[in-house]
C-alpha cells in the first residue's frame, strides 16, 4: 500500500544527539548506483559483451524547503557542517507506518537560498553520501 511522504523528517547526527532539519517540503532519496567492468573474452558466448559489478556509489540526497537559519531548525548547523566540510551521520526517517529509515555518512557539498520578490524563501542543500548507507525496517 502506498504511503504518503507527510511527516518524513531529515536528521542530522546519532540516536544521542539527533537534530532535525525544519521546514523541508522534499528530501532527494538515496541514489544507489554501481559501475560495471567488462569481462568479455575471447570464450564470451554468442558474440556479447561480458560485465560484474564495480564500485558502488550511493549518490547524493538532497533537500529543499523554506529558509530558516534560526538556532535549533538544523538549516544552520547544515550551513555550518558546509562550512567544516566534516564527515558526518545523517539519517532519512520515514512516517511511523512505514517503520523505515535511511542511515549514512556524508558530506554537505551544496547550499542554496534566493529571494523572490511573491513567494518564500527558499532553502536548498546537498550532501553526498560516503560509504554504504544502511536500509533499517522495524
Amino acid at each position: 500500500m502506498a504511503t504518503k511522504g507527510m511527516g518524513t523528517k531529515f536528521n542530522i547526527g546519532t540516536e544521542d544527539s539527533k537534530k532535525t532539519v525544519a521546514e523541508l517540503t522534499e528530501i532527494g532519496g538515496m541514489e544507489l548506483s554501481a559501475d560495471t567492468i567488462e569481462v568479455t573474452t575471447l570464450d564470451s558466448p554468442d558474440g556479447y559483451r561480458e560485465f560484474i559489478q564495480g564500485l558502488k556509489d550511493a549518490g547524493e540526497v538532497s533537500l529543499s524547503g523554506y529558509f530558516n537559519p534560526t538556532v535549533g531548525k538544523g538549516q544552520k548547523e547544515v550551513y555550518e557542517l558546509f562550512e567544516s566540510g566534516e564527515l558526518t551521520s545523517f539519517e532519512i526517517e520515514f512516517p511511523p507506518s512505514l517503520g523505515a529509515k535511511w542511515a549514512f555518512k556524508g558530506v554537505v557539498t551544496s547550499i542554496s537560498t534566493s529571494a523572490p520578490m511573491e513567494d518564500n524563501i527558499p532553502f536548498e542543500a546537498s550532501i553526498k553520501v560516503s560509504g554504504k548507507p544502511t536500509l533499517t525496517v522495524s
